[in-house]
């Protein structure tokens, strides 16, 4: 019996991998920050690290706690979610023709980033508590889908493509590793082929379009809405192997691409470390998600295995989708680059997120053995 069960017998186990990749990548994004303070004057990486202590501190208190009170508590969570997101349409300040947000004075909660979060335990608790040994058929997936179209929904009406999306992936991924019928997948992608079409015409805005049309064609109005991943691009290759040096890049900081600090951060990284020191991020990042399906593998009941599942969806689907739009291999939908791009919901939502992670890991081996089907390990899934 190795040494981290011994003390997980005893006691809980801290997570020591998991907390070093983490605390490697919020380095590497408090690093760029420093850099696109440069351009615009705005000390971004100090309040990033407020924002990062005051989430360090709610993900020790969710990490200290047993992870099953989320599983308890995913109804009410979810329904207060959903009720945010009824309020922000109502009450909701408006930045950029975009209600997104609530104003809360000293701080502006954008309720679209607690849904992912919510998402990913409501999700959980429904296969748990809803398991099929011989397979989810079509109509057992409406009832969950039907829980996530809801708050789908109300994001797209603020609107908020990209986080939209973002959730219905990770709905997906999560699906994915349970055991669904041949069937169902058929039938699902059908409607997706016949719901795309209908979505381009009746629910993306017109500024969504163009995005799309962009991305399908990069060469035409490089002056207007091609110019921001152009010049990302241009950032990034510019960094060639090793970069240009940190804090001696020339086309971010002389102000050549939009959203630099937010979106468009990864701009600041290619360009002053390269392709290796890219390689090197994407590693941390790729770390990350292996080892939340680690957890996920080991995990001591169903709701924990699907929770890492989909946390490992929640980090993987930014990555993939945020890496993609700043270098034009997708179209440009707004999603953040975790604990590496600027933002105090964004690095709430984060940190929160991997505390219920550590939770999990920490209590891999605390609970004492039961019949109950709940008590069941993760081999079934992963």
């Amino acid at each position: 019996m190795s040494r981290e069960r011994i003390q997980g017998q005893g006691g809980l186990v801290i997570d020591i991998p998991l907390l070093l990749i983490v605390f490697a990548i919020a380095a590497v994004g408090l690093l760029n920050l420093r850099s696109a303070a440069e351009v615009d004057g705005v000390a971004h990486h100090l309040t990033q690290l407020l924002w990062m202590g005051l989430g360090l501190v709610g993900a020790t208190a969710i990490a200290s706690q047993d992870y099953r009170i989320a599983e308890r508590g995913a109804w009410v969570f979810y329904g207060v979610v959903v009720l945010l997101l009824g309020a922000t349409l109502v009450i909701g300040t408006e930045l950029n023709n975009s209600r997104r947000w609530i104003d809360l004075g000293v701080f502006m909660l954008q309720p679209s980033e607690i849904t992912k979060l919510a998402t990913i335990i409501v999700t959980a608790r429904w296969f748990a508590d809803h398991e099929r040994p011989d397979g989810h058929s079509l109509m057992d997936l409406i009832p969950p889908l039907g829980l996530v179209l809801v708050p789908f929904t109300l994001i797209l009406m603020q609107p908020d493509l990209g986080t939209g999306l973002t959730i219905l992936l990770i709905f997906a991924t999560m699906v994915a590793f349970e055991r669904v019928r041949w069937t169902a997948y058929a039938v699902m992608a059908g409607a997706a082929a016949i719901i795309a079409p209908l979505m381009w015409a009746f629910v993306l805005l017109p500024y969504q379009k163009r995005r799309i049309m962009t991305f399908l064609n990069p060469g035409e109005n490089l002056q207007g809405d091609a110019w921001q991943v152009s010049q990302a691009r241009i950032a990034i290759g510019s960094g060639r192997w090793f970069g240009k040096g940190y804090l001696q890049g020339t086309q971010v900081q002389n102000g050549f691409v939009p959203e630099h600090e937010n979106d468009f951060i990864f701009t600041h990284h290619g360009e002053q470390f390269g392709f290796i020191g890219s390689l090197v991020l994407i590693g941390l990042f790729a770390a990350l998600i292996l080892w939340a399906l680690r957890i996920a593998r080991h995990g001591r009941d169903r709701f924990a295995v699907l929770t890492a599942v989909g946390i490992a969806a929640f980090i993987f689907w930014h990555v993939v989708i945020n890496l993609g739009m700043v270098t034009g291999a997708l179209p440009v939908v707004g999603l953040w680059l975790p604990m590496v791009s600027y933002g105090g919901n964004a690095m709430l939502t984060t940190l929160f997120t991997l505390g219920l992670l550590m939770s999990i890991s920490m209590r891999r081996y605390g609970f004492a053995g039961g019949s109950s089907r709940r008590s069941r390990g993760g081999s079934d899934l992963l």
